[in-house]
């Protein structure tokens, strides 16, 4: 049986893959309203400023801030009421001493006013007068120009995955269009003579087909395009024509089983053939997924995952996922989402290698019913609690029962009951 070439941590892995990629994502204009999720091509550069008027941030009466100096509930002042600044459109009042215009949340400031007093601090005495009971100064609940941007600002830099907040900026600034990054397309290569298709029910010694879904899933969570290149029997010269023609026709292939050393996988061997310079990773050090196999196909990289479906989801998303953003140009380091949890048992592992176990999370209502120490963590029984779920790797429903991924580092032998831990969502 052939060996493993020399394990390598996942970061070192992934660091090695990354350095041979040279992206250039093309970019494609899009609907701004259909943008989220994508990235962003291009700086976004403000074209004027935000807001373009004086803005009122509260309902209340736009004022002369000096107007109400020392006003105080013991001791009120009176202005006299000049009108009501209009929505939609600029107040045709210009505000001067002793007087006072009705404003609304987001209305126009007239000219003369530089502070608005909340309504809570007014009220009306006579027909045309307001009594202010609180001094205001400059400035107070009003939103000035340029507030929010300033005109030639840069307000998204190249490389953004727009979010809900973004795509509302690029309105708000009159970008009804923007241009993303074009999804890469990545090929999904699923072997095994063993692996049918979902629809079909499964003879003695067949199992359906898992790997294509949830990596399909995956694909499209991170951006890319999820290309299906069926199901390929056992054989060296059916491996490669897939392989071959998922290289030219897409930006990535991930071909799932037929990684791991024994003498009918053949994914490394085809790798190697399929373009410069080949494999460049095969094995890491970590559990599950340490026959993934990382390689660079001229110019194309190729990653070759476990085919039990732990392995292949949990190293998608340490090695596909990362490659996918590469290939966007995607540039904004947000961390992977986590929450901190307190660990119910200990776990064991080996040192020198990285393990990633599936955790369900108990929320805090539940807390004193699953704390077996009878003890809830965290000041007042806040937090959460770190189940894990343990299961072979072969087993989908580890990972469905799971709400994320405990991390233990390869420098730690376990973490004991009660380590508070990092969950990484999924």
């Amino acid at each position: 049986m052939p060996e493993f070439l020399t394990l390598l941590p996942p970061a070192d892995a992934l660091k090695k893959l990354l350095d041979h990629l040279h992206a250039d994502p093309d970019p494609e204009q899009v609907d701004t309203e259909r943008a989220l999720g994508r990235i962003l091509i291009s700086p976004v550069t403000a074209p004027h400023p935000l807001p373009e008027f004086p803005r009122a941030a509260v309902d209340g009466y736009a004022v002369r801030a000096a107007d109400t100096f020392a006003a105080s509930e013991s001791l009120p002042i009176y202005l006299e009421l000049a009108g009501e600044a209009p929505m939609g459109a600029a107040p045709q009042v210009n505000l001067t001493a002793g007087k006072c215009v009705l404003i609304h949340t987001g209305g126009m400031l007239p000219e003369g006013a530089d502070a608005v007093v909340m309504l809570e601090y007014t009220q009306p005495v006579r027909s045309q007068e307001i009594e202010i009971s609180r001094a205001v100064a400059v400035g107070e609940n009003v939103i000035e120009i340029g507030e929010d941007v300033e005109e030639g600002q840069e307000v998204i830099p190249a490389g953004t995955r727009l979010r809900p907040a973004e795509i509302g900026g690029l309105m708000a600034l009159g970008f009804t269009t923007i241009a993303v990054a074009r999804k890469p397309k990545v090929g999904l290569i699923s072997s095994g003579d063993e692996v049918i298709p979902p629809v079909e029910k499964p003879a003695p010694g067949q199992v359906r087909d898992i790997n294509a879904y949830t990596l399909s899933a995956a694909v499209e969570s991170a951006g890319g395009q999820p290309i299906f290149y069926g199901i390929i029997p056992d054989t060296y010269d059916d491996l490669a024509a897939a392989a071959g023609r998922a290289k030219t026709e897409c930006d990535l292939v991930v071909i799932t089983a037929g990684s791991s050393a024994s003498a009918r996988d053949l994914t490394s061997q085809i790798l190697d053939e399929l373009g410069r310079p080949g494999v460049l990773v095969h094995g890491v050090n970590t559990r599950p997924g340490k026959p993934t196999i990382l390689a660079v196909c001229d110019g194309v990289p190729v990653i070759g995952l476990p085919g039990n479906p732990v392995s292949a989801l949990v190293n998608a998303h340490l090695f596909v996922n990362p490659v996918i953003k590469a290939l966007l140009g995607e540039r904004t380091a947000r961390p992977w989402p986590s929450v901190r949890a307190f660990l119910t048992v200990n776990l064991p592992s080996q040192a020198g290698r990285e393990d990633w176990v599936p955790v369900r999370l108990i929320y805090p209502s539940l807390l004193s019913r699953s704390w077996e120490r009878g003890e809830e963590p965290g000041e007042g029984g806040e937090g959460y609690l770190a189940e894990p779920i343990f299961g072979k790797s072969n087993l989908i429903f580890t990972l469905a029962r799971a709400d994320g991924l405990l991390k233990i580092p390869p420098d730690a032998t376990g973490l004991p009951a009660g380590e508070l831990v990092e969950v990484y969502l999924m």
